[in-house]
């Protein structure tokens, strides 16, 4: 594989905004166990395997169970997911994949009767935080370490 740029060192302001938005939701009520779902499950979608390796590691840190981490991409086939969780992978997925049909109503109502509006935003925010680390990580090719 090529040897790309580093954003953080050729951009190092576009780099803190980043940065920025990373800082807002690791003071956000978010829960880790979420946080890392929405991480783990957007990164599987996109093919990121520089966060998808990162991701999973900060799972098992937090305690989350391999057996989770290893259906996560079919969680729909399990019942291992809350269903505050189903929902935020349904958001994960219907955010990430914008093109498909955007958030639709039926995942925002179930949303809704579930978090409050600061939970949603902030669940929104990680998965568009997320798709952008993923879209710098596969664009310069960075590596599982």
């Amino acid at each position: 594989m090529d040897k790309r740029i580093n954003i953080e060192h050729v951009e190092p302001n576009g780099y803190k905004a980043m940065l920025g938005l990373e800082n807002f939701l690791a003071t956000s009520n978010l829960s880790k166990t979420h946080k890392e779902l929405i991480k783990i499950r957007a990164s599987q979608i996109n093919g990121c395997a520089f966060c998808i390796n990162m991701h999973t590691k900060d799972a098992r840190k937090n305690g989350e169970t391999e057996q989770r981490i290893y259906l996560l991409n079919a969680w729909r086939e399990t019942e291992l997911y809350t269903e505050e969780e189903r929902v935020i992978l349904a958001i994960t997925e219907e955010v990430t994949l914008i093109a498909n049909a955007g958030l639709r109503n039926e995942t925002y109502h179930k949303a809704k009767a579930l978090f409050d509006d600061h939970y949603i935003a902030q669940i929104i925010m990680m998965v568009v935080t997320i798709n952008a680390w993923n879209r710098i990580a596969i664009a310069t090719q960075l590596q599982p370490v």
